[in-house]
């Protein structure tokens, strides 16, 4: 048995928890936040059957999609006449972050 964390934008979370518990998955969600940006994620943890990691780890990568995302830098620019302006930088986000972790013992009371 091997257990799935996986952590996921918010904006994906939803397809996530619907394709798994479609496919009988049964999950535990927990909101969290990244690091970098401090954008809403999702946590997904996931008993899964060896036999059955394969699956689940392809109904997330197809509903975890990347995308490019255009935020403000720290840095500025001058523009026209001494005026200074923002510089935008683009940053990949979304996507999974997933690890896979060996059960050792497994118990439901």
């Amino acid at each position: 048995m091997k257990l799935i964390i996986a952590i996921v934008n918010n904006d994906d979370a939803h397809f996530v928890n619907t394709g798994l518990t479609s496919e009988g998955f049964q999950i535990t969600k927990v909101s969290s936040t990244g690091g970098f940006l401090l954008n809403g994620n999702s946590t997904f943890f996931v008993g899964v059957d060896d036999n059955r990691v394969n699956r689940a780890l392809e109904i997330i990568k197809a509903h975890s999609k990347k995308r490019v995302k255009s935020i403000p830098s720290a840095s500025m620019q001058m523009g026209a006449a001494g005026s200074v302006a923002p510089i935008n930088a683009d940053v990949c986000v979304g996507g999974a972050t997933v690890f896979i972790l060996d059960v050792e013992k497994f118990m439901h009371f």
